[in-house]
């Protein structure tokens, strides 16, 4: 029998080591962080919507408590924010314009613009923005072109493809869904996008803050780009035959104070139309993606 003898690491030796482990153990922490921080829910994010790309699925939440669920179709590229890549937006974003007020289901928007074209889920060959349009903004680094880029929350034809990433970079939602997801949001809602699973409760979001009754700014009328001359004073009408009394108008404003949004009742202007304030940056854009 052969008696081998086991050579046994030397001081130094088992320092190199140790230092090795503890190098190694900090990088995966380090890059788990990195993961979470980037892609996973964050458990005391205040939002009030969560994108699971994950679950292909987009969860409504109200007071805290999930409250709806739709099915819906991330990017088929994945997640990410530069431009000609097609991904969907990771991490936090707020709405900054709704599009589609009254319109009927199925309306085909082109640039944001209605064009008078109505159509049905599932028509052969069509796959165009439809019925309603949630236009982003980003609210990290991570995130900072979507809104550039033209990322919306909106409606498509192509219901059949819903539950599967399919999109370019859009977050697109059966006609129904996302009529009565817009009758939920207003402006300034925050939607968080992840690779994770939906969370069953969210952190809520600051309260809204409100604008002075009589400091509102210019508004800019998007698409056209047409800007009212007069700024809106309450219980004052506006001589445009598409405009409404200023008291109708609703005012909401982004919990940053960066985005002033005056939303009209739909009877009183085409429901391609949204009225924007000068200072939400907002200006007239083709969509680059979907």
């Amino acid at each position: 029998m052969v008696i081998r003898h086991i050579q046994h690491p030397t001081l130094s030796q088992f320092r190199a080591i140790l230092r090795s482990s503890a190098l190694a153990f900090c990088a995966m922490v380090f890059l788990s962080h990195c993961s979470s921080s980037t892609s996973g829910y964050r458990s005391n994010q205040a939002t009030d919507c969560v994108v699971s790309v994950k679950e292909q699925k987009l969860a409504y939440y109200h007071n805290g408590q999930l409250t709806q669920t739709y099915a819906i179709s991330t990017s088929k590229y994945g997640l990410s924010d530069k431009p000609g890549k097609y991904g969907t937006p990771p991490g936090l974003m707020e709405v900054v314009a709704k599009i589609g007020h009254g319109a009927r289901a199925g309306t085909v928007f082109h640039g944001r613009e209605a064009t008078g074209e109505v159509i049905k889920p599932g028509t052969p060959g069509r796959d165009p923005i439809v019925s309603r349009i949630m236009w982003l903004r980003g609210m990290e680094s991570q995130n900072r072109n979507a809104y550039e880029r033209c990322i919306y929350i909106h409606g498509t034809a192509d219901e059949a493809e819903i539950g599967r990433p399919v999109s370019y970079g859009c977050i697109r939602m059966k006609s129904l869904d996302v009529v009565d997801l817009f009758n939920r949001l207003p402006i300034g809602s925050r939607v968080f996008v992840t690779e994770s699973a939906l969370p069953a409760t969210v952190a809520l979001v600051a309260p809204t803050p409100q604008p002075p009754a009589v400091t509102h700014p210019p508004l800019m009328l998007n698409p056209e780009g047409a800007q009212i001359a007069a700024t809106l004073q309450p219980a004052r009408s506006q001589t445009s035959a598409s405009a409404a009394s200023a008291s109708a108008y609703k005012v909401q404003m982004s919990a940053d104070g960066s985005s002033v949004v005056y939303t009209a009742p739909s009877n009183s202007l085409s429901p391609n139309m949204v009225l924007k304030s000068t200072r939400s940056a907002s200006s007239y854009q083709k969509d680059s993606a979907h």
